[in-house]
C-alpha cells in the first residue's frame, strides 16, 4: 500500500494562484524515528538516508511533483545568495534561496527555526524560495531573491510571498549584541525586540522579515505565525535542540512548484 502524503500547511497568498503548487510541511507525516520523528527532510542531518530519502519523496508526492528528483535544494550557508534553477540536478548547489521558470520542478527550502519565504507571479511564471536566518536576514536575502526573479521575467509589484513557520518572539531570546547589530544596520528595527530576562531581548524574526518584503514593494505578503520552537509535535526546532543538549535536529520543508500543464 503506497504512503499517503504528509499533511502541509499553505498561504492564502499562493493558495488562490492558478498554477502553483505550495506546502509549509513539518514533522508529521513521515518514516524517521527518534530525534528526526517523523518527517525529517534535511539530506544535511545525520538521519539514516533512507529514511530522509522516503521522506522527500512523500513531500514530492504532496506538491505534484513527478518524484524527489524534482525536489531541489541548496547547501543552505546564510547567506544572500539567490540562485537560478533550470533543471532537476541531484547536487544541492550552496546558496539560500532558488528561483526558477521551469515547470515541474519543486524548491525546497530546509528550516528549523530560521525564517522560509515562498514567491510568486504567475503572470511571468516565476517561482522563489528563499532561507532567511538572522545573518541572511540582515545581509540581503529577500532583496537578492527578489532581484533573481526580476531578472528572469519577475515584476516586483506582482509578486505574491507568504512566511512561514519559524521561531517567534517568545522563544527567540537574544543577547545585546545581537540587538545591537541589527541598530547599527537601522535603528527602526528597535520595534523588533522586547525586553527580556536581565540583559536579553526577544527578537521578533518573522516580524523583522515581513517588513522587509513589505518594503520591497510586493504585491501581497503572508505570515504563517506558528512558533516552531514552541509547537513541538509539529515542527522541528534547531533552538529547542540547543536547550535539551540533542546531538541533531531534523528540518522543516517549505515547498514551490510550477504546475506542469
Amino acid at each position: 500500500m503506497a504512503a499517503s502524503p504528509p499533511p502541509y500547511t499553505t498561504a492564502p497568498s499562493l493558495g488562490h494562484l492558478q498554477g502553483i503548487s505550495h506546502g509549509f510541511f513539518g514533522r508529521r507525516g513521515g518514516t524517521s524515528s527518534g530525534i528526526y520523528d517523523s518527517l525529517n527532510a534535511g539530506a544535511g542531518s545525520e538521519d539514516d538516508a533512507k529514511a530522509v530519502a522516503e521522506n522527500r519523496a512523500r513531500i514530492a508526492l504532496a506538491i505534484g511533483a513527478r518524484s524527489a528528483d524534482y525536489l531541489m535544494s541548496c547547501f543552505q550557508h546564510h547567506s544572500a545568495d539567490a540562485l537560478l534553477i533550470k533543471e532537476p540536478s541531484a547536487e544541492r548547489p550552496k546558496g539560500d534561496a532558488m528561483v526558477c521558470k521551469t515547470p515541474g520542478i519543486a524548491l525546497a527550502i530546509m528550516t528549523a527555526d530560521c525564517v522560509p519565504i515562498l514567491f510568486a507571479d504567475t503572470e511571468a511564471g516565476v517561482i522563489g524560495a528563499a532561507h532567511a536566518g538572522w545573518k541572511g536576514g540582515i545581509d540581503g536575502i529577500v532583496k537578492a531573491t527578489v532581484e533573481a526573479m526580476e531578472a528572469i521575467g519577475a515584476d516586483t509589484g506582482r509578486i505574491v510571498a507568504a512566511i512561514g513557520p519559524s521561531i517567534g518572539k517568545a522563544s527567540y531570546e537574544v543577547g545585546p549584541e545581537y540587538r545591537d547589530r541589527f541598530l547599527e544596520d537601522n535603528g527602526m528595527n528597535n520595534r523588533f525586540f522586547d525586553a527580556g530576562k536581565k540583559d536579553r531581548f526577544l527578537f521578533d524574526i518573522q516580524g523583522y522579515i515581513h517588513a522587509k518584503l513589505v518594503r520591497a514593494g510586493l504585491s501581497r505578503v503572508d505570515l504563517i505565525a506558528h512558533d516552531t520552537c514552541a509547537m513541538e509535535a509539529d515542527y522541528f526546532s534547531n533552538r529547542r535542540r540547543n536547550h535539551r543538549g540533542e546531538p541533531d535536529y531534523g528540518r522543516n520543508a517549505s515547498v514551490i512548484m510550477l504546475k506542469e500543464t
